[in-house]
């Protein structure tokens, strides 16, 4: 029998590409959005309806709020989900210094409605989208899944992640029946190697990659390096870039691992990452390189809430999925760059920006 999913967020940039790996490994699929970060011009999301294009298979789509528990309630009725995927948040750092009560009303209420909702329908597994952002200013690197969590956290939206872990691990603590997976991913980059799928940020982007790719398409005049005085290779920041496709498959190990014949129990937190950093410069390079353009930069202050230097240890994926990255920062970025230049207004059929 084909396993049927729930993924919340599905239409936003990882979710859309874990849509579409968990239709090419035979999963049925059903995707709740509230398109607050997503692109829609019909009845269905654009990013889904390519990833259809793409899988030649069908998405049931929802438009609905975590909020919205009768939504919910009618969503879970009216089907027999084997797990909950759940990406559904706000997830820009620097806005989440200024809308701090919106990230916690969105990212943490919701996943509790979530979470009711699951317990209601008898629904136990559930891979939660983490971020590296728990772990706050790093201690000490790489960072594995022992460093503290919570401590230190440097923005309200990687708050709003740290307090769903400590939900999910009270939840699995006081009933034995779930199994959660809580992938702590690093930066998710680059984009599907067709060029159809990849990172549609609303307005200006808030991560490095896509501001890189609409400089190097002209859409921006030139990049903002926040800071050349970290203690790092060259004074700019340093970050374990993923592929947004690693990751898909990360998500998609973990699925089986929950459905398999030896699921792991209670709460699991595990990295995704490379285990290496990149520099901001560096990834200009290698932007460069793959686009064959030169970037205009210019050095300003800081920016609140970012620490000089965070990579992964990633053993724990490779040890309890089988999984580990396998594409590197040149691939990133040509396929980025493949993604942008396809798309130069991202999901819109003209530029709204």
């Amino acid at each position: 029998m084909v396993a049927e999913v729930l993924v919340t967020g599905g239409a936003g940039f990882v979710g859309s590409h874990t849509v579409l790996v968990l239709l090419q490994n035979g999963f049925k699929v059903v995707v709740l959005d509230n398109l607050v970060n997503a692109v829609s011009e019909g009845p269905k999301p654009e990013a889904l309806v390519r990833v259809e294009k793409l899988t030649k298979k069908s998405v049931e789509f929802h438009e609905a709020d975590l909020s919205d528990s009768k939504a919910l309630d009618d969503i879970f009725s009216s089907h027999n989900f084997e797990c909950v995927i759940h990406f559904a948040a706000l997830k820009a750092v620097g806005e989440s210094c200024q809308l701090p009560l919106a990230y916690y009303r969105n990212n943490v209420a919701g996943t509790l409605s979530l979470l009711e909702a699951m317990k209601k329908h008898k629904v136990h597994r559930l891979v939660f989208s983490s971020s590296a952002t728990v772990y706050g200013d790093p201690q000490y690197l790489p960072l594995d899944e022992t460093h503290p969590t919570g401590q230190g956290c440097t923005n309200p939206y990687g708050r709003t992640k740290f307090f769903i872990e400590e939900m999910l691990v009270d939840l699995c603590k006081a009933e034995q029946q779930w199994q959660v997976v809580s992938l702590r991913y690093f930066n998710p980059v680059g984009a599907h190697p067709s060029g159809q799928i990849g990172e549609d940020p609303l307005g200006i982007p808030n991560n490095l990659m896509p501001y890189v790719s609409q400089v190097a398409i002209g859409k921006r005049s030139e990049l903002q390096i926040f800071g050349d005085d970290y203690d790092t290779v060259d004074g700019t920041g340093v970050r374990d870039y993923i592929h947004i496709m690693d990751l898909a498959d990360g998500h998609v190990s973990a699925l089986e691992r929950l459905l398999g014949s030896d699921p792991l129990q209670g709460f699991n937190a595990i990295n995704l990452g490379t285990g290496k950093g990149n520099s901001v410069l560096e990834v200009v390079a290698a932007f460069e390189k793959a686009s064959n353009k030169k970037l205009k930069y210019k050095i300003v202050a800081r920016r609140a809430g970012d620490v000089a230097t965070s990579f992964a240890d990633p053993k724990l994926a490779k040890e309890l999925l089988g999984w580990t990255a396998k594409k590197d920062i040149l691939d990133m970025c040509k396929d980025a760059w493949n993604w942008q230049v396809q798309n130069p207004n991202g999901f819109r059929s003209s530029d709204k920006n």
